[in-house]
């Protein structure tokens, strides 16, 4: 059985089977490098966070075990990106905040992001652009969100 969107087509259109590899085509183009990669994944896990970040909630955002964030923070911490600091919550933890270096260093990113997908979408209409970039935007919020009901689900 067939349903039909709001917008007349079909929730079945083949484009949605295709998402998941356009993504993950997405997340290997930009930035060039694999350590760039996640070193922005996780400055911008950081900066983006309600809240305080510990190594073990970065590990669940970024989809990881938590031996991998640990030695990513390390990386970072050790290129001067992140910090760790006591919480203020609770003195006894130790939570991750972004360096002025890390601050800059992901503005750098979202600045070599944003021209890439200017080049990449050089044939598309202003109107073209903002939409996809609005809707993108919108599809991380949303991602994010169920991600994090999932995991609280589960706990």
């Amino acid at each position: 059985m067939s349903s039909v969107s709001s917008s007349g087509r079909s929730a079945d259109d083949p484009a949605l089977d295709q998402i998941g590899p356009a993504l993950s085509r997405l997340r290997r183009r930009t930035p060039a490098s694999s350590k760039d990669l996640s070193r922005n994944l996780v400055l911008n896990v950081i900066a983006d966070a309600p809240g305080e970040t510990t190594v073990g909630g970065l590990a669940v955002e970024m989809g990881v075990a938590q031996p991998v964030a640990s030695r990513t923070v390390a990386a970072c911490i050790e290129d001067g990106l992140l910090r760790r600091v006591a919480s203020q919550c609770d003195g006894r933890r130790s939570v991750l905040e972004l360096t002025e270096y890390g601050e800059a260093e992901r503005r750098r990113f979202a600045a070599e992001q944003r021209e890439a997908f200017q080049e990449i979408t050089a044939a598309w209409t202003p109107q073209e652009r903002i939409q996809f970039a609005r809707l993108l935007v919108r599809y991380g919020a949303d991602a994010a969100t169920w991600s994090r009901s999932r995991t609280a689900s589960r706990d």
